[in-house]
């Protein structure tokens, strides 16, 4: 069996052979007049036609005087009909290949065919050629599905060939795709405004996370990656905009895990003159909307679960629900109490155990097997400190869906108090100088915005994790290209060995 090397040798061997007849193997121009699907789905349309079509070969056989191509383009595949007598030859100024030149074109290459649109005597919609053009040769040759391309590093590393040899993966990213902009066509409908902000950031915050950290020499100072949307954004409800959004990427400087990249895109939102209860009504529509829209359906099958997104969702009070499972009444419960459901339901119990922390573990072990779709509010508000809260003092203004075990989003009745907001900007510095570098930084520009005058408002946040749960795939699976370690292997560099690539596996 041939090593990838000697394809490629060979390969390189036609790719000259191309050049000596005088055929440029890379021209700019393509005149492909129709995609694949229109012609296979709306055959007397096109019958007896001459069409122009362009894509990758995935099969050549020649028989004599008779040669059929395969050719996909991103709509799909068909079939080139080629005859001895009916096919132009050679023609180097027009970069025109002729039968006989059919042995210098291997799967992989790229080709345009003219011809009329026929079916064979089989059946089989194709177009007979008149005219073939090579418009990009490939040096690799692809593998296909029976060559057992299914190693997940290698998939990983090169995804542009995963998408070619694994259908549902290209399909995947049209959908999340449709997620995005489905999204994006709700709020827009809703008079929602899209401004983009900065994704370099003087001061980082909206999130305990530990953020990514650059230099911008043309300022001589530091910058941190944004760990969050929502301060420049509620900056904007500062200056007069009432609904405003923002889809984009964010940047947390965290371990990967089946649900959480470090780069992964996300979607916040903030409305004036909402509160939290306007916003559990909107994005109960908003997620009913965008899954509709991208899957084409509101039931799902995700693991164990039976979801029904298409009737009213359920509410669960927080603190009513960790009554119901573990008879805990959360705000007179002791942290021995706590410690002693934890144990009794199989639960790490930490030595530095505290009690919101004992508590919300209790609550992720029901959440867990909640199908949902299920509203959590009420969250006592020394679970979640920094949210703004009930009248009754003891609860906060926060909403979270819970869908297939997992929270998928969270929104509030956003702070817009500048002095409560400066003490837990400083709280949260002291925390943050005292080494946790998840605590939030002390951002004094958005305390005098806050000064200012920011309407009464609601926020929402979620990320493309909501895409990757409906889609059923793990994060690196749910992106095109996740971040590995920078490796070349032994075959690259026996392809190029001018080329100083460092030792195997080398890490960038």
């Amino acid at each position: 069996m041939a090593t990838l090397k000697e394809l490629r040798d060979e390969r390189l061997r036609k790719l000259n052979d191309i050049r000596r007849l005088g055929i440029d193997p890379y021209p700019a121009k393509s005149g492909r007049t129709n995609n694949v699907v229109e012609i296979t789905t709306d055959f007397s349309k096109f019958e007896d036609k001459t069409i122009t079509v362009s894509g990758r070969i995935v099969g050549i056989r020649k028989f004599g005087r008779l040669a059929f191509i395969v050719l996909r383009d991103f709509s799909g595949e068909m079939q080139l009909f080629l005859r001895g007598g009916d096919v132009a030859e050679l023609n180097a100024k027009e970069g025109i290949l002729g039968l006989k030149q059919l042995p210098l074109l291997d799967t992989g290459d790229f080709i345009e065919a003219t011809g009329e649109v026929i079916k064979t005597k089989t059946g089989e919609i194709s177009v007979a050629v008149k005219t073939l053009r090579l418009l990009a040769k490939s040096l690799r040759p692809m593998p296909t599905k029976q060559d057992g391309f299914t190693n997940k590093e290698e998939r990983m590393r090169r995804r542009y060939v995963d998408m070619n040899v694994n259908q549902d993966v290209r399909d995947r990213f049209v959908r999340r795709s449709k997620f995005w902009q489905a999204t994006r066509d709700f709020l827009n409908q809703h008079g929602f405004i899209e401004i983009n902000i900065p994704v370099l950031e003087h001061t980082t915050g909206g999130a305990d996370a530990n953020p990514f950290v650059t230099h911008m020499d043309a300022l001589g100072q530091d910058f941190y990656l944004r760990i969050s949307h929502e301060l420049p954004l509620k900056r904007l409800l500062g200056a007069g905009y009432e609904r405003v959004y923002d889809i984009g990427p964010r940047f947390r400087n965290e371990n990967y895990s089946d649900e959480h990249l470090p780069e992964h895109v996300a979607m916040e939102w903030y409305a004036a003159y909402w509160d939290w209860q306007d916003g559990m009504k909107f994005m109960e529509e908003l997620y009913k909307y965008v899954l509709q829209e991208t899957f084409g359906k509101l039931q799902f099958k995700l693991g164990d679960f039976e979801i029904d997104l298409s009737g009213d969702w359920e509410v669960w009070d927080y603190a009513e629900v960790i009554k119901k499972y573990y008879g805990i009444d959360v705000y007179n419960a002791t942290i021995d109490e706590v410690k002693k459901e934890l144990k009794k339901h199989g639960l790490e119990v930490e030595k530095t155990e505290n009690l919101p922390r004992g508590i919300d573990k209790l609550w992720k072990n029901i959440r867990k097997d909640v199908a949902g779709p299920v509203w959590l509010v009420n969250t006592p508000k020394f679970i979640s400190p920094l949210a703004k809260s009930n009248p009754d003092g003891d609860t906060v203004q926060r909403f979270q869906p819970v869908i297939a075990g997992s929270e998928l989003g969270n929104g509030f009745s956003e702070l817009n108090d500048p002095v409560d907001q400066l003490d837990r900007f400083v709280e949260q510095q002291q925390m943050r100088d005292a080494g946790d570098e998840e605590a939030m930084m002390l951002d004094i520009d958005f305390v005098e915005m806050l000064e200012y005058g920011m309407p009464p408002a609601c926020g929402w946040g979620y990320s493309e994790r909501v895409f990757w749960i409906f889609e059923g795939v793990t994060a690196r699976e749910g992106v095109p290209f996740p971040q590995l370690k920078s490796e070349i292997d032994n075959v690259t560099k026996e392809i190029y060995p001018g080329l100083n690539l460092g030792s195997k596996h080398e890490e960038g």
